[in-house]
């Protein structure tokens, strides 16, 4: 399955490879939106971080959750990347909006700040996750 999401059918595909010619639904669109490896590896980076007693936790998760924001956008530039086709900006935005929403429901770096509260980021998931799927970005 390739990650761009397809919101309209191209008759080129459809003679080739039936199956890229389909259009993506709702559950398909939400799970290319999600840029899971990115999330993934971002828990198992807070986890490895949390568990060292003699670093500078806070500092280290706002720096790696800016550059992961960067990787986030490089990672899912290059998955949706198609020949003669521009970039998937709309898609782009929306997972690396995904990820900082991950991000902000799993706490780290956020719990640091006094505002926080973990029912805001369950919430602000919740949500986000169930209006993405209904935005159809530009092929």
């Amino acid at each position: 399955m390739k990650r761009r999401i397809v919101t309209k059918q191209e008759k080129n595909n459809l003679e080739s490879y039936p199956e890229e010619g389909r259009v993506d639904g709702y559950f398909d669109k939400l799970i290319k939106y999600i840029p899971t490896e990115i999330v993934g590896a971002w828990i198992a980076i807070t986890g490895l971080i949390k568990s060292s007693s003699d670093v500078p936790a806070e500092t280290i998760l706002w720096v790696l959750f800016i550059v992961f924001i960067g990787l986030t956008v490089v990672y899912i530039g290059k998955q949706t990347a198609e020949r003669n086709k521009p970039p998937a900006t709309m898609q782009i935005a929306i997972s690396t909006g995904a990820f900082i929403v991950w991000v902000f429901a799993l706490g780290e770096p956020f719990s640091y700040l006094a505002f926080y509260r973990s029912v805001y980021g369950s919430l602000v998931l919740v949500l986000y996750n169930l209006i993405i799927p209904l935005i159809d970005p530009k092929s």
